[in-house]
């Protein structure tokens, strides 16, 4: 299962349904596939399927910086090679919080999940408390901490934490209501905005997609048709087609066969 073709159904999954299953099975509420970019939630996808499979001590649940994301997909990286799971991660892709890098490889992992034990999943796993035994929890307390340390600044220091909000996003009460409540107007439609134009983004990247699926897909129909399926060419595009990573590496695989189905034919 660790090599599943791109033309595999489970790249059809979209990504609400993905979304979805998702936060029924580990009690979370992502509503965006970057959210996952951390790795985080992917070791405990692993962790569910495999329980104590993954050393959760060791996932990082806040992970922000890539320092912290590269050092969840290590631990990600490690449980595959102990369960000899032949699976290259893309790390330095899916750090950025490219949307569909992350969704191929979490289509890929549900996948993979759900064909383990023939789908069934562990009724008696506890995502909570599993969760709560990796980085999360030091960094709230940390966290709150720093929260705390910031609302003592502001009392000392109101300057201060009027730079802090406005940097934050947090805003204080002003003088003048009625300016108060312009500048939320004018930020609340600029917002709107911004939100509209990453939906009609997200559209047209979708759209995008599902065009190129459809072309690859008739591509295979066409060479698995009985008067193309021995033919040389044929294979090769079908080796580019279900090759599951390194797409470099499989266009070299599939030309490297047509060299040697053409001299072999001469020979």
């Amino acid at each position: 299962m660790a090599n599943i073709g791109i033309m595999d159904s489970a790249y059809f999954v979209g990504r609400n349904e993905l979304l979805s299953w998702i936060n029924a099975r580990l009690h979370l509420n992502l509503t965006r596939i970057e959210e996952a970019a951390s790795g985080a939630v992917q070791c405990q996808m692993m962790d569910m399927t495999y329980p104590g499979a993954v050393p959760m001590h060791k996932v990082n649940f806040d992970a922000k910086t890539e320092y912290d994301m590269i050092q969840n997909y290590k631990v990600l990286q490690d449980v595959f090679n102990k369960l000899k799971i032949d699976k290259h991660i893309e790390v330095n892709r899916l750090v950025k919080g490219r949307p569909l890098d992350n969704l191929e490889f979490l289509q890929w992992l549900k996948r993979y999940c759900e064909s383990v034990n023939g789908g069934i999943m562990n009724e008696n796993y506890n995502a909570l408390e599993r969760r709560s035994k990796g980085g999360k929890e030091r960094n709230v307390k940390g966290s709150q901490r720093y929260a705390k340390s910031l609302q003592t600044n502001n009392c000392h220091n109101p300057g201060l934490g009027e730079g802090i909000t406005k940097i934050t996003g947090i805003k204080q009460g002003r003088s003048s209501p009625v300016m108060g409540g312009v500048n939320s107007s004018a930020e609340i439609q600029a917002l709107s905005k911004e939100v509209t134009d990453l939906k009609l983004s997200v559209d047209h990247l979708e759209k995008e997609r599902d065009f190129y699926f459809a072309k690859l897909r008739d591509i295979e129909i066409l060479c698995q048709t009985p008067e193309l399926d021995n033919v040389p060419m044929a294979a090769a595009v079908k080796k580019i087609l279900y090759a599951a990573d390194a797409r470099e590496s499989a266009l070299a695989e599939a030309q490297e066969f047509l060299s040697e189905s053409v001299d072999g034919s001469e020979g």
